[in-house]
């Protein structure tokens, strides 16, 4: 696990992290504040949800991905990547080691959203409470679920298309799972359109890992099945995104 150490020594060593968990354990408590949730004390804990969750979706999807495309760059472009092929790091597992180093950084934010919104935010109807922990539960499984393939996707596009290309294309494509399978099913609901409805079945749909709003108008936790159901779609996104990703990624400009 060498690269691994010297991945995450130097993404610490950066300290941009160190903004993310502020703004990640800070916000969801400053902002209800400055905001108009003050005047009606019931808002104030649906307020706190939407910055906390929000929060994490903003630092994940910016520093996150770009991290992530930094280091694959960095790793090819800087002979680092040849010289671990040449003590015996297979590129799978160097590629590995880099996802799984700032993914280190990613999951205990995750955990710690989590953590606020169920000590912080809970509901005070012993009904609603008794299903908290498991949306909040839910929520963080899905949502590592979805950002983990994104991570090594930003990783490998970087070390062969360079760091701007990895973050952008990622970060696009999360953008677009996330709200413009939204239009693009509001628009095939005005008019069909065989192209578009082929587009919108081979689209990521980040949207349904996004529980925010569930929380926030407190609808309980998903059925099991669904919860399923949605794990299994996920996790095949992360397959088909974990073969991409090796096949782009590489150790050294020469690949």
């Amino acid at each position: 696990m060498r690269l691994f150490r010297l991945t995450f020594a130097t993404i610490l060593q950066r300290k941009a992290w160190a903004i993310c968990a502020f703004a990640v354990i800070c916000l969801p408590f400053v902002m209800p504040l400055i905001s108009s949730a003050t005047e009606k004390p019931l808002l104030v804990q649906p307020a706190r949800i939407l910055a906390a969750w929000n929060t994490l979706w903003i630092c994940s999807l910016i520093w996150g991905l770009y991290t992530a495309a930094r280091e694959g760059e960095t790793n090819a472009k800087s002979g680092i990547g040849e010289y671990f092929l040449t003590t015996g790091l297979s590129a799978t597992r160097q590629l590995f080691e880099i996802w799984l180093a700032v993914f280190c950084f990613i999951a205990p934010l995750t955990i710690i959203t989590a953590l606020i919104c169920q000590f912080a935010a809970a509901p005070a109807d012993p009904v609603e409470h008794a299903m908290w922990g498991v949306l909040n539960a839910q929520y963080t499984a899905l949502f590592l679920l979805v950002i983990a393939p994104l991570l090594a996707l930003a990783t490998a596009l970087a070390s062969r298309f360079g760091g701007i290309t990895g973050f952008s294309v990622t970060l696009l494509l999360t953008i677009y799972g996330l709200y413009g399978v939204g239009y693009l099913d509001q628009m095939l609901k005005l008019e069909a359109n065989p192209i578009l409805r082929s587009l919108w079945v081979f689209s990521p749909h980040y949207r349904f890992a996004d529980l925010t709003q569930r929380l926030y108008f407190k609808t309980g936790a998903l059925p099991t099945e669904a919860f399923w159901m949605m794990t299994l779609y996920f996790a095949g996104i992360l397959a088909v995104y974990t073969g991409i990703s090796r096949l782009c990624f590489r150790t050294k400009l020469s690949a």
